[in-house]
């Protein structure tokens, strides 16, 4: 058995992502020659090459590959161990890990955080933004120990709580600053501008196919993302349906107008609390107490 030098660990991951040696010394701020050196020991050490060689290319060999996943493991424990010993010096004596949808951080989760450290400063808490439909993987895989989505996860093991409901909003760019004219017509901005979808999970399908059925001719722009969408549309690049709580403060500064679809109701979309069906960490639960405080009773979604 031989001592790990974690230095030659991580230079053999990097190159075995980037499987370019010059390309590794960069990311690595070290000399080309270094690179060849660590991947070399460790190499001898393992009594087999791990990269094949074809002039300045090389490539993972199968036993690179298979060593490449043992080596992640032992950087990723190291990491871990030295996050905790830092938390744990730092006062910090429980560990509380959320995953977060994007609109979600951006508005209910200030508010929870800062309820949550004001009372438990003790929990060191890591906060990972995902889209909705990675955060019921992650929650089930054990990587965070609360998740809170856009979305109903498909995932049986877990157990999911309606927080809120948020109404569906169609927004403009604002007219011209002149606040004291009329509103336009809804239809008629629909039918002169993009219409920037897919930016929000849950909705889309149904809202597009309804627009469709009233005879509308529109011209549509993908955009996955809700704050590109908001920065499109205060440039007056196109229009969107977008929940009211992403776009409250646009609205309250008068950088978007928000028009009545009259003849078109609008849905709601909702935000859920996503946790396991086992019993929860302790500083998890306390998490969920606040937030039952804030949005009783959230209930069950079978």
């Amino acid at each position: 058995m031989f001592p790990i030098d974690l230095k030659v660990l991580q230079t053999f991951v990097v190159a075995a992502q980037y499987e370019n040696f010059h390309q590794t010394a960069e990311i690595l701020y070290i000399a080309q020659p270094t690179v060849t050196q660590h991947i070399r020991q460790l190499e001898r050490e393992l009594g087999t090459e791990l990269f094949a060689r074809s002039g300045k290319r090389v490539r993972l060999t199968p036993a690179g590959k298979r060593f490449l996943l043992h080596a992640r493991t032992i950087l990723e424990q190291w990491n871990n161990g030295v996050e905790d010993l830092v938390a744990w010096r730092q006062g910090y004596i429980e560990t509380l890990r959320l995953a977060v949808s994007p609109i979600i951080a951006h508005t209910l989760l200030p508010h929870l955080i800062r309820r949550y450290t004001k009372a438990y400063p003790e929990v060191d808490i890591t906060i990972q933004i995902a889209d909705s439909k990675e955060i019921g993987p992650l929650v089930q895989s054990g990587q965070v120990d609360v998740g809170l989505s856009r979305s109903v996860p498909g995932e049986p093991q877990l157990a999911t709580h309606l927080i809120q409901y948020d109404p569906i909003v169609f927004v403009v760019p604002p007219n011209g600053g002149d606040m004291e004219a009329p509103l336009p017509d809804w239809e008629q901005e629909l039918t002169s501008r993009h219409l920037i979808t897919y930016n929000h999970p849950g909705y889309w399908d149904e809202l597009l196919y309804s627009l469709r059925q009233r005879g509308l001719t529109f011209r549509t722009m993908v955009v996955s993302r809700v704050d590109i969408t908001k920065r499109f549309v205060e440039e007056g690049l196109g229009c969107s349906f977008l929940p009211r709580s992403a776009i409250s403060r646009e609205l309250f500064e008068n950088r978007f107008l928000a028009l009545e679809t009259t003849g078109l109701p609008l849905p709601h979309v909702a935000s859920y609390l996503i946790v396991p069906k086992r019993h929860a960490v302790q500083a998890a639960q306390r998490f969920i107490e606040i937030l039952a405080a804030l949005y009783p009773p959230l209930p069950l979604v079978p």
